[in-house]
């Protein structure tokens, strides 16, 4: 008996130690990552989180707050999440929904007055799955954000329909403005008030409603941009104004985050039932775009993952069939149009769940990255094994970002290269020839970029662009 117990014993401590182990491993290989993805993004600060069968399995603070001050990222820095807001806001609207206080098939005619004719299908649903049609209020400057809403709605209603309400999908910030002000007519509180009592009651500090982002509060990170002629991170002073706050105002520290989510895993803000009707996929009309009520739908390795992004710089992504969330929090990006926030996601849920390895994803940031650090001639060979291992994979979006990237942060003729390439990579698409049309001729050769330009406009027939460079080289050729 005594043996047994001895042995029961020694295989319970084996265990204990080795599950040590493992978590020691995934957390050293997420500090691994997650500091080389500082450095070659040069990422003033960032928190991370990951929390894994309800539980925080990393949790980490890295770089500044403040550049200026030397301050910093700590638990109380509250980041600006951008338009990660915007699921705080889809939160707040299906608890009205839950309490029958509003529908998905409500019009929005129903709840905003002065309303167009041609607005009258727009619904609930519409706004949350961006398929409302409804002309983008951010397009346009003649709509001052100090303009009270009725004028902003006067202005709006004079501009035409995007495309027919619930065809397609198409990011709009309209959508998030309308939400709110609907909000507000049902509960009598503004949309600051009624989503920090029922979402952040219990919150003493480190939650706030600013879409001004020069506005100075204590323990808050600055947003940085990158200036390419000093080299050096500037603090921005974009304002959207108190309507944008549902679309992109929220400041969060990272443990208030992780507290949010585990409220909405533990069912305390929403039913299981409901939450699982606001991950549904919208009926797009047009069959080809995926998107929930307010969620983006990401498939990793095959996996549906739910979340959004906000300014380049933050995340927020759960794989609600691995009871796994990822929460990333930064306050700059050197190559903001890379999409870092989501490549960290998707590696960090690799490193943590073996099952969300998704080589491609995986491949397509070590392109990136390549692209980034080496010399051209290198990073295109490690990009031409990729593709020579799976020449089905499609990287051609890829490469016209990265192209465009190299080219706006001072390296003109590695973006050349890396547009040339694409074309080369991609010889039936009208885009990646205007793309490489465009790089000649930020680089003054006109004859070539005529000669892309003709190349793109005889596969797309319909590239205005292309016709109007072309009308403008060919004059100043004839100069």
């Amino acid at each position: 008996m005594r043996f047994f117990l001895t042995v029961s014993l020694l295989f319970v401590l084996n265990l204990s130690f080795n599950q040590k182990n493992a978590d020691k491993s995934t957390e050293q290989r997420i500090d691994n990552y997650i500091k080389e993805v500082i450095a070659i993004n040069e990422i003033p600060g960032v928190a991370l989180a990951v929390i894994k069968d309800g539980k925080i399995v990393y949790e980490k603070y890295f770089g500044k707050a403040s550049i200026e001050d030397d301050k910093a990222v700590d638990k109380n820095t509250a980041f600006k999440i951008f338009s990660t807001t915007k699921l705080i806001t889809n939160v707040g609207i299906f608890q009205l929904i839950e309490q029958g206080k509003l529908s998905l098939d409500d019009p929005i005619s129903k709840y905003l007055e002065n309303t167009p004719k041609e607005w009258q299908d727009v619904k609930i649903k519409n706004l949350l799955s961006h398929s409302s049609g409804l002309p983008d209020i951010i397009r346009f400057q003649e709509i001052p954000i100090t303009a009270p809403f009725d004028k902003k709605i006067a202005l709006l209603s004079q501009k035409p329909m995007d495309f027919k309400t619930g065809n397609q999908y198409h990011y709009n910030q309209t959508n998030y403005l309308f939400l709110a002000k609907i909000i507000e007519k049902i509960t009598g509180l503004t949309f600051e008030e009624y989503i920090l009592q029922n979402q952040f009651s219990s919150v003493k500090s480190g939650v706030y409603f600013s879409s001004n982002f020069g506005e100075m509060v204590p323990n808050s990170a600055f947003r940085y941009n990158y200036d390419d002629q000093t080299k050096k991170y500037v603090k921005s002073t974009s304002n959207f104004g108190t309507d944008a706050h549902s679309a992109n105002g929220l400041n969060i520290s990272l443990p208030n985050f992780i507290r949010w989510n585990e409220n909405l895993d533990r069912d305390l803000y929403l039913q299981k039932e409901t939450k699982n009707n606001m991950w549904k996929p919208f009926p797009f009309a047009d069959n080809t775009d995926r998107f929930a009520f307010g969620w983006e739908i990401v498939p990793v390795n095959k996996v549906l993952s739910y979340g959004f992004t906000g300014g380049n710089e933050t995340a927020f992504r759960k794989f609600i069939d691995r009871d796994l969330t990822i929460i990333f929090l930064s306050n700059g990006h050197k190559y903001s149009n890379l999409y870092v926030q989501s490549q960290v996601i998707n590696h960090v849920a690799s490193i943590v769940d073996k099952t969300l390895t998704d080589d491609f994803l995986l491949d397509g940031e070590k392109i990136n990255q390549n692209f980034l650090k080496l010399d051209f001639t290198k990073a295109q060979q490690n990009y031409l094994s990729i593709k020579k291992n799976h020449p089905d994979w499609d990287f051609e979006y890829r490469l016209n970002v990265i192209g465009y990237t190299l080219m706006d942060h001072g390296r003109l003729h590695d973006g050349i290269k890396v547009l040339e390439l694409n074309a080369k990579e991609n010889p039936k698409s009208g885009n990646a020839f205007d793309s490489l049309a465009d790089g000649y001729f930020r680089n003054n050769e006109l004859a070539l970029s005529k000669e892309n330009y003709q190349k793109a406009l005889s596969l797309s027939p319909d590239n205005n662009n292309a016709k109007e460079m072309l009308e403008k080289i060919s004059a100043m050729l004839a100069k």
